[in-house]
């Protein structure tokens, strides 16, 4: 049966005659059948949980114990497989692959690049996790782990490492990856469905690619709700910290803060202060390593640098069996445990994979494959587990060392409000706390923002200039959402909306990464296709010149004479005519020229 699917062109040009202009003629406009079934998905969502909580509520309770429950070695085998694919294209023959021409050069120099990776694995997430998740594997360690109070608190920080490093990045890889091959060097428009056309050809032209690209946004709405329904749980706990409200995880209080947030973000889109916004996010960047240095000065400082390399050694060491760990043995506990960490995690990352792919893949034009691999896996995870280890390491060392504080006498950790207690610390702790405050709310708007640009991409087939009104209705449904979702049942709803939304995303992924591999064994077979035409034309000149030069030889030999001046050596007619011309000896000489010119 004969492929529809089209092989790439190793040069970058689309190979099945699409004109490059593609990319630039897409999206003028609303892609009716995405946008569409998209809004409404996310609509009718909105309004069920805003309609009706209790019920809503209950669902999710049900979806959390069973669905989500079975999820857990789905979802952990596919991350593992994601990484051994990172690291395998990433160290193998393909790495040589150009993201973009072959002849492009990088758009952004290194370092340019590396910054803006680690303001990528910045983010609402990184402050709300960075002092509570490792506290609360501390306090509550997954079923079946013991030991001393020394080696929980080790355990602690690997797992959160696992939780936050490679595995995560590798997902980002895939996702970012198809992207950018489909993007830069086949010229296809910003969408998801380019990614998979090396598998599926055709048809993603069609209904198919119509149902990723609504996958997608769907997935990204939630991706980034989940991440704004943090933030605003966090921005509470804050308000009740200082004083400024006396229940900080009211409805009549976090609505009403996700309403103004989103109506900021909605502000900035609307009045084209896009400027402003990148410039608030590299200012908010400054601030968190402003809140990362004073933490680090004013703590145990020499503890938290030795933590911070013996933990990345305890992850290397560990790595490979927390992988597959999926709590087998532990029964209900152990269920419940995975969908409430590492099941939500590999869930919420496949939910932001679209988000962050696009960014990625974005920066990365006249990158190799294998500088691609590196620069995403390696540095936003160093960066996050320096973060973990001064803000984790901080709290960890104040109840293993210290007064203790953050964990309450039955064991429970105050997620929300942990990072206040640990800036309440240091000197200047109220100004600290209104810092973190700061810092939240800047990321909720800039998550927000770059947000909507993305699912707007999406919705209009690859517009990289979408219209601002559009950015800001899908700023407004992911507020919406994650209202919804607060008002159903907090955390775990938001947990719970991140692992089902992911599902159908994952399947995506395992698409991408099938049209990958097609995508890159196209190109290296082509690639050794053309360096074996190189190597035959390169022995056959080789061939020629020795030929004619013993031609020549052979005819000065026979003419008992040296070379006229002026008389190219190897110059094949010339000595043919010249052995012609010599008694005895132009039958032999011509035989021998003529091979010389066949050869030629």
């Amino acid at each position: 049966m004969t492929s529809t699917t089209p092989r790439p062109d190793v040069g970058g040009a689309p190979a099945d005659g699409t004109p490059t202009t593609e990319r630039q003629a897409a999206g003028k406009g609303v892609a009716r059948r995405v946008f569409w079934p998209a809004l409404a998905l996310v609509l009718a969502f909105s309004v069920f949980t805003l309609a009706a909580p209790e019920t809503a509520g209950n669902l999710f309770s049900r979806l959390q114990s069973g669905v989500v429950g079975g999820l857990g070695w789905y979802y952990v085998l596919l991350v593992a497989v994601f990484v051994g694919f990172s690291i395998w294209v990433g160290a193998g023959r393909f790495g040589s692959i150009k993201l973009g021409r072959d002849d492009d050069e990088p758009e952004f120099g290194l370092l340019s690049w590396f910054a803006m990776l680690f303001a990528t694995g910045m983010g609402i997430g990184l402050v709300f996790w960075g002092v509570a998740e490792p506290l609360n594997h501390f306090a509550s360690p997954p079923p079946g782990t013991s030991g001393t109070t020394e080696q929980l608190a080790q355990q602690a920080l690997t797992q959160t490492y696992l939780h936050w490093g490679i595995h995560a990045w590798a997902i980002y890889v895939v996702a970012g990856l198809g992207i950018a091959y489909a993007v830069h060097r086949r010229g296809r428009p910003v969408s998801i469905r380019w990614a998979l056309e090396p598998l599926l050809g055709s048809r993603v032209r069609g209904g198919l690619g119509d149902v990723i690209d609504v996958v997608a946004i769907v997935g990204t709405v939630f991706g980034v709700a989940t991440s704004l329904g943090l933030g605003v749980l966090q921005i509470g706990a804050g308000f009740e910290f200082l004083g400024w409200s006396d229940d900080g995880a009211s409805p009549w209080l976090l609505v009403p803060l996700i309403v103004v947030i989103s109506l900021v973000a909605m502000g900035s889109v609307l009045s084209g202060l896009e400027k402003g916004i990148k410039w608030l996010s590299s200012g908010n960047m400054v601030l968190a390593a402003v809140v990362l240095v004073a933490v680090l000065v004013a703590g145990p400082t020499l503890f938290l640098l030795r933590d911070f390399v013996q933990s990345i050694g305890a992850y290397l060491q560990d790595v490979v069996r927390l992988t597959f760990n999926v709590s087998a043995f532990q029964g209900a506990a152990g269920e419940e445990w995975q969908a409430s960490w590492t099941t939500y995690y590999w869930g919420w990352w496949m939910s932001w994979a679209p988000f962050v792919g696009v960014f990625i893949a974005r920066i990365s034009k006249g990158r190799t494959v294998r500088e691609f691999v590196a620069g995403v896996l390696l540095v936003p995870t160093t960066v996050t587990f320096l973060w973990f280890s001064v803000l984790g390491g901080s709290a960890l060392y104040a109840e293993v060392f210290g007064d203790g504080g953050y964990v309450g006498a039955d064991g429970s950790v105050d997620t929300e409000s942990t990072l206040f207690t640990l800036l309440e610390g240091i000197p200047g702790g109220v100004l600290w706390a209104v810092v973190g405050l700061l810092l939240i709310a800047v990321f909720f708007v800039t998550s927000s923002d770059s947000g909507s640009l993305v699912m707007t991409m999406l919705a209009t087939g690859g517009d990289p200039e979408p219209p601002r009104w559009h950015r800001a209705l899908w700023a407004s449904t992911s507020g919406l959402v994650a209202i919804g979702l607060l008002l159903t049942g907090g955390l775990e709803a938001l947990q719970t909306g991140a692992i089902l939304t992911a599902l159908p995303f994952s399947l995506v992924m395992i698409g991408i990464l099938v049209a990958l591999v097609r995508a890159f064994r196209w190109e290296h077979q082509k690639r050794q296709r053309i360096l074996r035409r190189v190597e035959r034309r390169e022995t056959a000149e080789e061939l020629h010149e020795t030929l004619t030069g013993s031609v020549t030889e052979a005819v000065i030999d026979e003419l008992g004479g040296s070379t006229p001046v002026g008389r190219a050596p190897g110059d094949a007619a010339r000595a043919a005519d010249a052995a012609d011309d010599a008694d005895g000896t132009g039958e032999r000489a011509g035989e021998a020229a003529a091979a010389g010119r066949h050869l030629r």
